[in-house]
């Protein structure tokens, strides 16, 4: 009944905002929950007749179910995002996530690694590989731009600057914006790229990604 909305709802995540793969299998799995709630529920309703009431109900189905508060908190925003397309859509005229309540989330500094802690890491990377090399290139350059795992593995050889000192990346929601590198990742980016990069076989459609596995391919995100 629902998977009409469904394949709507992926086409307006993937298109018009843009989101990583990752996130959209992240917003569909949170919205099956809630289909699934109505199923479970014998509620053969389509997204017009959902109410307050049964956005409470299914709140309180995945409290019980032991979810936690920071999962609570995403469903409701994925369920928010998913009424948001209905309104576009106009599938509904009313949103009724609108007065729903997300739980209140504690606010905690992450765990960072010291300077001490990262100059170990790098040190213990073995350079006398092909994969020591690639990997210590691009721990380097996480270090110094602050890059996500998803943004460098997708870093672009375009996207160097290194003459000048800095890299253009593409982040969440294809934002753009331009980072400084230091010289030390610069340093290891040109080793890798005229020691390893330039002697491997690339694969077609890869040729300007910057690090690869030895097959010629991007890196996955679990390298």
């Amino acid at each position: 009944m629902w998977e009409p909305y469904k394949k709507g709802f992926k086409a307006y995540l993937q298109l018009e905002r843009s989101l990583s793969d990752n996130s959209v299998i992240a917003y569909l799995s949170d919205l099956e929950k809630f289909t699934q709630f109505l199923l479970n529920n014998e509620l053969k309703k389509n997204p017009s007749e959902i109410d307050l009431t049964i956005l409470q109900q299914f709140i309180k189905w995945i409290a019980e179910l032991g979810m936690t508060q920071t999962s609570q908190a995403r469903i409701i925003s994925a369920l928010r995002t998913f009424y948001k397309y209905c309104l576009l859509e106009d599938i509904t005229t009313v949103d009724p996530t609108t007065l729903l309540e997300a739980p209140k989330l504690k606010r905690t500094l992450p765990d960072v690694l010291s300077f001490d802690e990262i100059e170990n890491i790098l040190s213990q990377i073995d350079l006398s590989t092909p994969e020591g090399t690639r990997n210590k290139a691009i721990l380097e350059t996480m270090y110094s731009c602050g890059l996500r795992v998803s943004e460098v593995v997708n870093l672009k050889l375009s996207q160097l600057f290194l003459d000048v000192g800095f890299v253009r990346v593409i982040g969440k929601g294809n934002k753009e914006r331009l980072v400084p590198i230091g010289s030390s990742a610069v340093k290891y980016i040109t080793i890798y790229v005229n020691t390893i990069r330039n002697h491997q076989v690339i694969q077609m459609g890869e040729e300007d990604i910057v690090f690869l596995n030895r097959r010629g391919k991007r890196l996955t995100r679990v390298m």
